[in-house]
């Protein structure tokens, strides 16, 4: 992995599940959680966005702004959100930019095809802009209480 804790986060520019712009700059002055996961509504991926969802009031109540980020696209997003009644906003990078430049990405031989696949990997970003943890690789059980346990909440 190209990054390190205190490394410049990357921006990025990607549309929300509701198609709202989201950018890194927009969470200035504030915490910032981004979870990336290999695909919406797939057993691993649903453990830890429910994990999320369960402890959601802690972040919120506490001003940290968390997002989860796959290549799925908007209507796979809305339907896993609406799905298991997610209560934050998942990022859309099919295009794969921002997992390219978080480098989350990596190439799998699937039946000797080559497919693009997603580490399951979590950075927190501190009011600076600058990553201040990163988890690699998530164990999606108990993930959201190691976040919230990191950030002394």
């Amino acid at each position: 992995m190209k990054l390190k804790e205190g490394d410049k986060a990357p921006d990025f520019k990607l549309k929300d599940t509701n198609g709202n712009l989201v950018e890194l700059n927009d969470f200035k002055g504030g915490k910032l959680v981004l979870y990336f996961y290999p695909k919406d509504d797939t057993p691993g991926c649903t453990i830890e966005a429910c994990e999320i969802r369960d402890n959601y009031s802690v972040f919120n109540d506490n001003n940290i702004s968390i997002y989860g980020i796959s290549a799925d696209d908007e209507q796979s997003h809305q339907a896993f959100t609406k799905k298991f009644n997610l209560p934050f906003p998942l990022l859309s990078d099919i295009e794969r930019i921002m997992c390219k430049n978080y480098d989350v990405s990596y190439k799998a031989d699937v039946d000797g095809v080559e497919v693009e696949r997603i580490y399951r990997i979590t950075f927190v970003i501190d009011e600076d802009g600058y990553i201040s943890k990163i988890w690699n690789p998530v164990d999606p059980n108990g993930h959201a209480e190691q976040i919230i346990k990191f950030l002394d909440l």
